[in-house]
């Protein structure tokens, strides 16, 4: 009803208020969809910090009843959730979530401690949304000397986290290098497009300059498609 212009988006809300205390995982991640998209057009307008602060306080009470390190007897549902909640909240700014974030990326890289599955890309989006130069130069390096595939592209999917706008540019040109995977550019290009307002322009522009390689590099296939709907 919100998005037909029925009722006022601040009684959807109120509605996501009421949600504080609950367990399940579905629901959160529909709440977190949701959110999501609001953020996206609010980052056109004045309302874009305030929609940052409202997404802490409704994922806070969660993110600290589930904390980092999984409790015994826990399912799979509870290891997404956990990743869902500390990702919105880490990418939103909140400060707890942002400096443990940080300490366990360092332990990360540095062998002390290595990162389960679970938790890497809600720890790497987080330590890139808020990161410099350095931040992305590590993360490149990351995925460089990852052995797996699946690790390649869990960093590839969350490096248009970065928001400096020269930082964006050089994701984008890595998205055509030769590091990356023909059929994974998308995923790098997508993930700039998703990941602020400055990135969207910029993959926009980046997709209109090189459109010629990429028209060539897809041959109309659905790949092509997935780029122009993200």
């Amino acid at each position: 009803q919100a998005r037909a212009g029925i009722i006022s988006t601040v009684e959807v809300l109120k509605v996501m208020e009421a949600f504080v205390n609950e367990p399940n995982y579905t629901v959160w991640s529909d709440l977190s969809c949701n959110l999501g998209i609001l953020s996206t057009l609010l980052s056109h307008t004045d309302f874009y910090e305030e929609i940052q602060v409202f997404v802490k306080d409704v994922f806070s009470p969660i993110g600290e009843r589930l904390g980092w390190d999984p409790k015994p007897g826990e399912g799979h549902l509870d290891a997404l959730l956990r990743g869902l909640v500390l990702g919105k909240l880490g990418k939103a700014g909140h400060k707890a979530t942002l400096e443990e974030a940080r300490r366990r990326f360092k332990d990360h890289v540095e062998g002390k401690h290595i990162l389960s599955a679970d938790l890497r890309s809600p720890v790497y989006v987080t330590i890139l949304k808020h990161g410099d130069s350095a931040t992305l130069d590590t993360m490149l390096k990351l995925h460089k000397q990852a052995d797996m595939q699946e690790e390649k592209n869990r960093i590839e999917r969350v490096l248009g986290a970065i928001s400096q706008p020269e930082l964006i540019q050089k994701v984008l040109t890595f998205a055509l290098s030769e590091e990356v995977r023909p059929q994974d550019t998308v995923s790098v290009i997508g993930g700039v497009a998703g990941g602020s307002k400055q990135g969207r322009k910029a993959a926009w522009k980046f997709v209109r300059d090189n459109w010629e390689e990429l028209y060539n590099r897809y041959q109309g296939g659905f790949l092509i498609s997935r780029l122009i709907k993200v």
